[in-house]
């Protein structure tokens, strides 16, 4: 499937939530400016990323499985938000020269490029470390809630999450076979959307059967994503992507286009996103989620 445009109300409601996003975090930007001087200049690289734009996939999932799962959209935009800071803070690290040692990210230099390598290192490190005090701060939010919110964003995003999968992706370079990439892809890409959909049912009370169901969801969905990456990064354009495609090749890295090629790379993600298709059936008003889930699998960036 490719290039799958969303409906009218989809492409809609995708504008609002997008948005929504994007207004609470220049919120919390100013915040942040707040009581700083002389190291003002770590909240400029911060948010010199935070606002460089992308798909906000998190965020707007986040927000959607709140609203599915009939909760109020407020109790989930600082879950939204402190996602969005955990995946900015991932992907400034692995643009650092002794990571991925990418140029360009989003269309605009890598945050490394524009600040130095010091002040992107602790950009980083500042995003993580806010994400968590912005869902402590919140307050819509029960501290049950906040407690529940904050044991599954430092799951995802650790030692057997993120960077976990990050560590695998650092250390096995060359070594990899179908089970491990997928293991990798699954802590790297699958768990921070896991901790989306489940942040998101989280902030509306929802039971834990849904909330399960999210995040199997969001493990198809995950995976799906990373294997459509690969192809991108081995046939996409560079203009529309934002930034290198073939960094993949050119580090050493296997990944699962390029171990079984990109047809079957193609037919794996597409089972893959029908499983996850197949597990928002528990969901009412779900029509955006269906059709949000057949656009990333032929999107060009």
């Amino acid at each position: 499937m490719k290039n799958m445009v969303l409906s009218e109300s989809s492409g809609k409601r995708l504008s609002e939530l997008v948005s929504l996003t994007d207004a609470h975090l220049e919120e919390l930007h100013k915040r942040a400016l707040n009581g700083t001087g002389k190291q003002s200049v770590i909240t400029d690289a911060m948010w010199y990323s935070l606002s460089a734009g992308g798909k906000r996939l998190r965020p707007v999932l986040t927000l959607e499985f709140c609203h599915v799962c009939g909760g109020d959209e407020r109790k989930a935009l600082s879950a939204a938000c402190a996602l969005e800071m955990i995946h900015t803070f991932s992907l400034i690290h692995d643009d650092l020269p002794c990571m991925d040692n990418d140029d360009m990210r989003r269309g605009k230099p890598s945050c490394h490029k524009a600040f130095g390598e010091s002040m992107a290192l602790l950009a980083g490190d500042a995003l993580l470390n806010m994400a968590f005090g912005v869902i402590a701060d919140d307050e819509y939010l029960s501290a049950d809630t906040k407690t529940a919110l904050i044991r599954e964003l430092s799951s995802s995003s650790g030692i057997l999450g993120m960077i976990g999968g990050q560590v695998i992706d650092t250390e096995y370079k060359g070594e990899f076979d179908d089970a491990l990439i997928l293991d990798m892809y699954s802590m790297k890409t699958s768990a921070l959307l896991r901790a989306a959909c489940r942040m998101g049912c989280i902030s509306a009370g929802a039971d834990e059967d849904r909330i399960s169901a999210a995040g199997e969801f969001a493990e198809k969905l995950g995976l799906a994503f990373q294997i459509t990456d690969d192809i991108l990064d081995m046939t996409g354009d560079e203009r529309i992507l934002g930034k290198p495609v073939g960094s993949d090749a050119q580090n050493g890295k296997n990944t699962y286009a390029s171990v079984n090629g990109i047809e079957a790379a193609r037919k794996k993600a597409s089972e893959l996103t029908d499983e996850a298709y197949a597990r928002l059936d528990g969901f009412k008003d779900n029509g955006f989620l269906r059709e949000l889930t057949l656009y990333l699998l032929g999107r060009d960036r």
